[in-house]
């Protein structure tokens, strides 16, 4: 990056380590942190609009809607989320691909399952074989995220759920007395709610998650954890200009700041949330600032 890194070989002290910090791949180790920023952006509301739609469904009235939504939080829940993120990927792929075989290729007379192959014809593969390299890398980022949507969406639901449970049921008879629809009293009463109840719960779950971003790594995703430890590895002079020993100590030092600082802000930020939404509520924290006052 620098006009003096020309040769590594005359570097020493902090010109080496400028030279060295500013590799291709450490600009990709960089931007792996973006990776992780985009996932948790893109996941949250994701795995909240499952979470929601879980949450209704459980609560309905009608029984097979009802059996979907308490099947989906149970079973969901109920699978280490590594065995999911490693089978759900793979299912999800696979399921894409056999509905675009199923459009694309009629004719075809060879079985899908050959063996322990999955194969179908070149015009359905995601994504196809001629494919830039950042389709292939957009695609699996994709399927990531629909899995973490749907693992965590799961959570979410059961925190929703509780949630529109904790609502005064006697607020409901009375909007219900006014006239209301069960829609209008759904949407109007039951949902404006139930977010105190439910940002405790929803405020863990995204913890939990920030934590589980390095599962990316089992996805074949390059993200922080692949390039710390791509990086920290030991290099010796035949395959780097910048060779050095095991540093992935200090590379794994960096994540855990960059997790600890994400943290405290999260929790700042969830905890002035939590103030607004409880403030002149009838519960805990509503009586905590009322005493304040």
């Amino acid at each position: 990056m620098f006009s003096y890194c020309a040769d590594p070989d005359t570097l020493s002290g902090l010109t080496w380590l400028s030279c060295y910090l500013t590799t291709g791949k450490h600009m990709a180790f960089y931007v792996s942190f973006g990776t992780v920023l985009l996932l948790l952006a893109i996941t949250a509301p994701t795995a909240l609009l499952f979470g929601f739609g879980g949450a209704a469904a459980a609560r309905a009235r009608f029984f097979p809607l009802r059996w979907v939504g308490k099947a989906y939080i149970s079973v969901v829940r109920g699978v280490p989320d590594i065995a999911f993120f490693l089978f759900f990927v793979i299912a999800l792929d696979q399921g894409f691909e056999w509905l675009r075989h199923k459009v694309k290729c009629p004719d075809w007379d060879q079985p899908i399952r050959q063996g322990s192959d999955f194969v179908v014809c070149d015009a359905a593969k995601l994504p196809l074989g001629n494919a830039a390299q950042w389709v292939h890398e957009t695609y699996g980022f994709f399927l990531a995220v629909l899995t973490f949507a749907i693992v965590f969406g799961a959570f979410a639901a059961n925190v929703l759920f509780g949630a529109m449970r904790a609502v005064p049921h006697a607020q409901l008879e009375t909007a219900e007395a006014y006239g209301m629809t069960q829609r209008q009293t759904f949407w109007r009463i039951l949902v404006p709610q139930m977010w105190v109840y439910a940002l405790p719960g929803l405020s863990n779950l995204w913890m939990v998650l920030i934590k589980a971003t390095p599962l990316l790594f089992l996805l074949g995703v390059e993200d922080i954890v692949y390039w710390a430890r791509e990086l920290g590895g030991t290099k010796t002079p035949r395959f780097t200009d910048y060779p050095h020993g095991d540093w992935r100590m200090w590379y794994f030092l960096v994540l855990l700041i960059f997790y600890l600082a994400f943290t405290r802000v999260s929790e700042v930020v969830l905890d002035r949330v939590m103030k607004k939404l409880t403030h002149g509520q009838a519960t805990a924290g509503g009586e905590a600032q009322r005493k304040a006052a």
